[in-house]
């Protein structure tokens, strides 16, 4: 009887558990945290998957990078017309409640987005430890906001 119930939670979808990257971020203060998934808004990381402009990620096979409070994901993309698989790292940054994400080269920090006023704040990321949501883009672009410090701009 135990070995069927195990098997069943084994099987359990990923996308189901709340992770601990799981929150709304922005690139700048510019940037809208009611739009997520669009240039100038926020990117969102829910329940495994990660949104951003114009795409989605799931995150999959997530690695705990030991002594950095950072966990390396699978990233299977959509967006724009085309699919891609990445690999992209999550790291809870040491000052502030912002997290890290290392992608194609480039690294870029998200604040926590400020809780809409009238609701209860999300809770502060602890360090990290499963799989996590995902995004990307097909052009060199960071995953949650195009037009505010992307590739481009951080390779000048």
């Amino acid at each position: 009887m135990i070995r069927p119930l195990l098997l069943a939670l084994a099987l359990l979808p990923q996308a189901a558990l709340a992770l601990p990257w799981d929150g709304t971020y922005r690139l700048s203060e510019d940037s809208d945290c009611d739009r997520v998934g669009e240039e100038g808004g926020a990117l969102r990381i829910e329940e495994g998957v990660l949104h951003g402009v114009d795409s989605t990620c799931r995150m999959s096979e997530p690695v705990d990078v030991l002594d950095l409070d950072a966990t390396l994901y699978v990233m299977d993309c959509e967006g724009e017309g085309q699919t891609w698989t990445e690999r992209a790292m999550l790291m809870k940054a040491a000052q502030g409640d912002a997290i890290f994400l290392a992608w194609r080269g480039y690294v870029f920090r998200y604040d926590r987005c400020p809780a809409p006023e009238g609701a209860s704040a999300e809770p502060a990321d602890d360090a990290p430890d499963d799989g996590a949501p995902d995004d990307g883009a097909p052009d060199d672009g960071a995953p949650g906001q195009e037009d505010a410090a992307g590739p481009s701009d951080a390779a000048d």
